[in-house]
């Protein structure tokens, strides 16, 4: 214990004797660390920002759409989404929301925007988990009426209007049609599949009716989006959901499908993976400036054992051993890889802090998460980084000859 007490008093006397040199050799792998950290973090914050997003679009998912890929496909329609629900063939259905999109020019006064618009059915408030900040949603007696009724989000309100109060009850200009605005969307950003604040929802029927020019279209839709009992029986309502389709569509034995049904999950573990691969591509990336970092130590150490070869060969000529002289040279590069390791740490937290808030100012909701793994992980690395490139400075300090190293001018 005393021994290395010793050590570790006579290592920082040594690297406080030269402070310029011991800070511009830390500074390596500070920026290393801070560097492994901070993309680790990002990583990290990206991953969870997805997901998050992509579970706001509602809870146990499933989207039914047009296979494009099959030979001559049968397009979704209404009557589709309802035998789904009602048919009885698929107890682990909840809720059934079909939809048609297409983009055109919305207008109020002198300004207008260009945006998505889509149709649906009172049902997709629940299914795709929309709360409204005023007013109220599209109803039943809505679809019925094919009423010219609208509900925005709030980029549209941003883009049209002066005050979030003031679109309720006025109109918008769609093509060639006045619509009244019922409601407005909370704000709650983009997902997998699209973002709500930039929409224009009204009723379906009105949609087929006034905005689809084809009339083989009127009772099409372009994606049916259906809501499961609990995450447990996704795989059981796929299939449900499979084989009514393929019953109304005529499809038989081996046939391919003409319709695609994808899981919420799809969306989450692909999401997962991508931000996986990035997070550990930045990783490695940042990882070389640690190895660019532990060089450095090297370089240094290499010039102090030369600096200090006298005092090498006079703490041999009294007795001390090769061990000694190589322990004294590898604990303080270890000392400089773990002080340069936790100040990176805390550089690295502040980087992914202001990144953090910089894309919460652009609108952009990125909360960088540090976890303890990493932190651990890069802290190991640099210091394993420190006593790897101190190695051969340090062997070759023990190697010196005593009287070789007196005579040294």
């Amino acid at each position: 214990m005393n021994n290395s007490w010793r050590f570790l008093k006579e290592a920082l006397e040594s690297l406080n004797a030269n402070k310029l040199r011991t800070g511009l050799t830390m500074l390596g792998i500070v920026i290393g660390v801070a560097a492994v950290i901070s993309m680790l973090a990002i990583g990290a914050g990206a991953e969870s920002s997805i997901t998050d997003s992509i579970e706001t679009m509602g809870s146990n998912l499933l989207f039914v759409t047009i296979n494009d890929d099959a030979t001559n496909p049968e397009p979704l329609t209404l009557a589709d989404a309802k035998a789904i629900l009602d048919s009885g063939g698929a107890p682990n259905v909840l809720a059934v929301a079909p939809t048609v999109s297409l983009n055109n020019e919305v207008s109020f006064g002198g300004s207008s925007i260009y945006t998505s618009i889509t149709g649906l059915t009172p049902d997709y408030a629940s299914v795709r988990n929309e709360e409204l900040s005023v007013g109220r949603f599209i109803s039943q007696e809505d679809i019925e009426k094919h009423a010219t009724v609208v509900v925005i989000g709030m980029d549209i309100v941003d883009e049209l209007f002066d005050s979030p109060l003031d679109p309720l009850g006025s109109k918008l200009r769609i093509g060639n049609n006045l619509y009244q605005i019922v409601g407005i969307l909370e704000s709650k950003g983009g997902t997998a599949m699209g973002s709500s604040d930039n929409q224009v929802y009204l009723p379906i029927t009105t949609a087929q009716s006034r905005l689809i020019t084809r009339s083989s279209a009127h009772e099409e839709v372009n994606l049916i989006s259906v809501s499961t009992i609990n995450s447990e029986v996704m795989d059981d309502a796929m299939n449900e959901v499979t084989n009514i389709l393929r019953a109304r569509h005529n499809i038989s034995g081996d046939d391919e499908d003409d319709f695609s049904i994808l899981s919420q999950e799809v969306f989450t573990e692909a999401a997962e993976s991508i931000t996986g691969v990035l997070t550990v591509f930045l990783g490695g990336i940042a990882a070389i400036s640690l190895l660019v970092g532990g060089i450095g130590i090297m370089n240094i150490m290499l010039v102090s054992v030369i600096e200090r070869t006298k005092e090498i060969g006079l703490r041999k000529a009294v007795g001390a051993r090769d061990r000694d002289i190589m322990l004294q040279f590898m604990v303080e590069s270890l000392i400089i890889g773990l002080v340069g390791g936790i100040i990176g740490v805390l550089l690295g937290w502040g980087i992914s802090s202001a990144i953090g808030s910089v894309a919460m100012m652009g609108g952009t909701a990125l909360n960088a998460e540090i976890s303890i793994d990493s932190v651990l992980l890069a802290v190991t690395f640099s210091v394993t980084v420190g006593l790897v490139f101190g190695i051969y400075p340090a062997s070759r300090a023990a190697k010196l000859e005593p009287v070789e190293a007196l005579r040294t001018e």
